[in-house]
């Protein structure tokens, strides 16, 4: 269970860091994080850290995928890990 909590942390912070940097790129015209690389972080299990990054920097907010894509997967990976507690999977 440590090992899944580290993981959890790891690849959430990874998620939010990505967020934080393609803003900061993309204020500066400088070359940008491809939106493939920001949704499979959140495919991996950092949606939660992505979803923070979007609204804490004010970034992709407005994008559909992004916007109901995200928190879908959300959702999606609290079912999972709730079936997965209960024991259900």
């Amino acid at each position: 269970m440590d090992i899944l909590l580290i993981y959890f942390v790891a690849v959430n912070g990874m998620a939010f860091c990505l967020m934080g940097v393609d803003k900061a790129r993309a204020k500066k015209g400088a070359w940008r994080i491809p939106e493939r690389n920001l949704i499979l972080s959140a495919l991996f299990g950092g949606a939660p850290g992505l979803y923070l990054g979007m609204y804490l920097f004010r970034h992709k907010t407005m994008h559909p995928l992004f916007r109901i894509g995200i928190p879908v997967l959300i959702l999606l990976y609290v079912l999972a890990g709730g079936g997965w507690m209960l024991d259900i999977f």
